[in-house]
C-alpha cells in the first residue's frame, strides 16, 4: 500500500512540467516530488533540490520510491511514456492532448484497467473560475433554455515560436492545442452533440500547423461554437451563453495560470480569485443586468482527486474516456474541416 506523501515523477521540465504541474501538485500536501527526467539538469535541482533528476524515462520509471509518473513531454510522446509507466505498475497523468492516436488511448485505458492502476488526464480547465461560474448558472436555470454557447481562446502571436508545437507533426498545432480544454469543457456542459462544422485553417506566414479554428457544434436547436486565433489582439469573450430568459458574457481567462507562470504559488493568499472587476454580465431578457461574481478556481483539486484515487480507490479525477472522447470529436471535426460541410455525428 502506497503511503503519503505520495512520490512524483515527472517527466518533462518545460513551462507545463515547471509552472503548470509541479507547483500544484506540492500544493495539494498528499504528494512529493521524488524525480523529474530533464535536460535542464541545474533548473530542476535548483527548484526541487530533494528531487532526483535523471536523463531518461527508463531511469524515471525504474526508481522505486515513484508511484505517479505525470508525462509533460511532447505530445506524441505521451503514448509511449504512459504506456511504460503503467507496465511498470506505476499511477499515471498525462498532460493533454491524452494521446494523438485514438487506438493507442484505448490501448492505455485497457492496460490501466487490467492492472488496477490509476489512470487520469489534466483537463485542468475544468477548475477555472469562469468555467465554474458558467456551470453554476446553468444549474441555476438563470439563463432559461440555452440556444446559443460560445467558447473562446484568443491570442496574438504574429511570430513562429521555436518548438515542437509549431513544427508539422501529430499533436501540433492551435487546435491540438487549445481544442482539448474548449471540447472538455463543452461536453462537461451539454454532453455529446449530434452534428460538426468547422473551420481548421493556418493564417500567419510560414506556419506550418494550423493557427485559428472555428468548431460549430449542434445540439438540437443549441449550437455551440468553439473558437480560436493566434492573432487577435482585443479578444473576444471567453464564454458567451444566450438562453429564453437572459445571456452571460464573460471576459479574460482564469487568473491561475498568470499566478504560476509568474513562479508564484496554489498557496499564496488569494489564489484562484478573480479580480471583481473582470466578472461576467447576466443580461436578462428586458436589457436590465448585473455582474455575476465569479467562483474561485482551484486546479489543486484534480490532483487532490488522484491522490484520493490512489489511496482510497475514488474514480479518478477526470476519466481518460472523457478525454478520449473529446480527441474523437475533434478527429471528426478534422473531417469535417476537410469535406466542407456538417458532419452527422
Amino acid at each position: 500500500m502506497i503511503q503519503r506523501p505520495i512520490g512524483v515523477g515527472l517527466v518533462g521540465f518545460g513551462l507545463a512540467g515547471a509552472r503548470l504541474h509541479a507547483p500544484v501538485i506540492a500544493a495539494t500536501g498528499e504528494f512529493r516530488i521524488a524525480a523529474i527526467m530533464t535536460s535542464r539538469r541545474e533548473e530542476a535541482h535548483a527548484a526541487w533540490p530533494d528531487a532526483a533528476v535523471v536523463g531518461d524515462v527508463d531511469a524515471l520509471i525504474g526508481r522505486p520510491e515513484v508511484d505517479l509518473v505525470i508525462v509533460v513531454s511532447p505530445n506524441p510522446t505521451h503514448a509511449p511514456v504512459a504506456r511504460a509507466a503503467l507496465a511498470a505498475g506505476k499511477h499515471v497523468v498525462v498532460d493533454k492532448p491524452f494521446v494523438t492516436d485514438i487506438a493507442d488511448g484505448e490501448a492505455l485505458i485497457e492496460q490501466a484497467r487490467s492492472a488496477g492502476l490509476v489512470l487520469s488526464v489534466y483537463h485542468n480547465r475544468r477548475w477555472d473560475a469562469d468555467f465554474l461560474t458558467v456551470r453554476d448558472l446553468l444549474q441555476s436555470g438563470a439563463l432559461g433554455e440555452v440556444m446559443l454557447a460560445e467558447l473562446c481562446w484568443d491570442r496574438h502571436r504574429a511570430a513562429i515560436k521555436r518548438g515542437w508545437r509549431e513544427e508539422a507533426q501529430d499533436g501540433s498545432g492551435l487546435l491540438s492545442d487549445l481544442g482539448p480544454h474548449l471540447v472538455d469543457q463543452m461536453l462537461q456542459l451539454f454532453g455529446h452533440p449530434d452534428a460538426v462544422w468547422a473551420d481548421i485553417v493556418t493564417q500567419r506566414a510560414g506556419a506550418a500547423v494550423d493557427d485559428y479554428f472555428d468548431l460549430r457544434f449542434h445540439y438540437g436547436e443549441l449550437r455551440v461554437r468553439l473558437a480560436s486565433s493566434t492573432l487577435v489582439a482585443a479578444a473576444r469573450s471567453r464564454f458567451a451563453l444566450h438562453g429564453t430568459r437572459a445571456s452571460f458574457v464573460k471576459h479574460g481567462i482564469d487568473p491561475q495560470e498568470a499566478v504560476l507562470r509568474a513562479g508564484g504559488s496554489p498557496d499564496q493568499p488569494g489564489y484562484g480569485v478573480e479580480d471583481a472587476r473582470d466578472r461576467g454580465m447576466l443580461t436578462l431578457a428586458d436589457g436590465k443586468g448585473h455582474t455575476v461574481p465569479t467562483v474561485r478556481g482551484d486546479w489543486r483539486v484534480f490532483y487532490r482527486g488522484v491522490a484520493n484515487a490512489i489511496t482510497n480507490g475514488a474514480p479518478a479525477p477526470v476519466d481518460p474516456a472523457d478525454a478520449l472522447a473529446g480527441l474523437r470529436l475533434i478527429g471528426r471535426a478534422r473531417e469535417a474541416a476537410a469535406a466542407g460541410r456538417l458532419v452527422m455525428l
